[in-house]
């Protein structure tokens, strides 16, 4: 659902969204700042988390909030899974088709109209189990 024809495209609102497009790593606000001030050193942090709330809500981009973690950002907005570390909050891609019929069976047993759902699985990525 993307709505980039009514979104004006400012300057630092298009490198912040060509560095998360290239990035598979899901970064934070403040690691996604650290990346656009190779190419905008002036950029605010301020500046990028406004910007990556435009670009949330009007769906170019996807927010990966979980409670009481720090929010991350995801360049790809195509229907895919997630797997989040416990440890450090580490986020990565699930190479996982997703599940056929899922929202059709949840609204069938349910009175609510789906629009549609995110996965996350978690667990302890390589660096965090080595740490234990």
């Amino acid at each position: 659902m993307q709505q980039t024809a009514k979104l004006r495209m400012t300057t630092q609102r298009q490198v912040i969204l060509d560095e998360l497009k290239q990035l598979k790593t899901h970064p934070t606000a403040g690691e996604l700042c650290q990346i656009v001030r190779r190419r905008l050193p002036r950029i605010s942090l301020g500046t990028v988390y406004r910007n990556l709330d435009i670009l949330s809500r009007t769906g170019v981009i996807q927010k990966l909030d979980v409670a009481g973690l720090e929010m991350r950002f995801d360049g790809d907005t195509s229907n895919h899974y997630h797997l989040r570390c416990l440890g450090c909050g580490k986020v990565a891609d699930v190479e996982l088709e997703p599940i056929a019929g899922l929202e059709a069976t949840c609204q069938k047993q349910s009175d609510f109209r789906v629009l549609g759902h995110r996965l996350e699985f978690m667990g302890l990525c390589p660096s965090c189990q080595e740490s234990r």
